[in-house]
């Protein structure tokens, strides 16, 4: 089971997750006044390189131009780019004009909302432009998909994993409390977690001993 957790901000948490277990290190590269946690390209860079012989590095994008998300990749190196926009705002089309456009190293992630069942239709549209789908929570009035704390319904997220053939990350509202739960009800290949891998109240700093908690429940429960 990947661990993938978000959004880190500097090098020495990101590389002390690393060592922690978390598989796969996010972090937000692209300042966009849009999301919490949000870094300069160099920034970013510097996180990718902290962890690149240690883990797979994620860079999570607002932009919605296919250039700019190019230009993002090219100077910050990630393993993976994370398009976490709206599915309309970067749609099939532009996320297959991007796959063809990244270097064959790096792979590609489409955050979706899961809202319905019109998401396995959604789903399976994106699935064959991405490496990985990335399954969240969407609320109205904020921008992009996830980072919203709340959890969505596993039922369809199942659903999803079932119908796709790349790779599903689940997130949402995800913590120690309820990520085994969450596993046995979705089966994903992937779980994701950021609000409840913050410290307390804070929107940006990760707290350590929640991130260790969260790998720790699910090894064990892997084992």
């Amino acid at each position: 089971m990947i661990v993938q957790i978000y959004a880190f901000t500097n090098p020495k948490d990101a590389v002390e997750a690393a060592k922690i277990g978390v598989d796969h290190v996010g972090f937000v590269a692209g300042d966009y006044g849009q999301v919490c946690g949000e870094l300069s390209l160099s920034e970013a860079a510097a996180i990718a390189g902290a962890v690149r012989e240690i883990c797979t590095s994620v860079a999570l994008t607002m932009a919605t131009n296919i250039d700019e998300i190019l230009t993002m990749a090219a100077a910050v190196k990630p393993d993976i780019v994370h398009v976490s926009t709206d599915p309309l705002d970067v749609d099939v089309q532009a996320m297959r004009e991007l796959r063809d456009s990244l270097s064959p190293h790096t792979r590609l992630m489409k955050a979706l909302p899961v809202d319905g069942t019109e998401s396995v239709t959604l789903a399976k549209a994106f699935a064959t432009t991405c490496d990985y789908l990335l399954l969240d929570t969407k609320v109205a009035g904020m921008p992009g998909v996830g980072a919203t704390g709340m959890t969505h319904d596993w039922g369809v997220s199942r659903r999803i994993v079932q119908s796709v053939s790349c790779p599903v990350i689940l997130a949402g509202g995800l913590s120690s409390a309820n990520v085994v739960q969450a596993i046995k009800a979705v089966d994903p290949w992937g779980v994701d977690s950021n609000t409840a891998t913050n410290v307390s109240g804070d929107k940006v700093r990760k707290d350590m001993e929640r991130v260790s908690e969260f790998c720790e429940i699910i090894r064990s429960t892997a084992t």
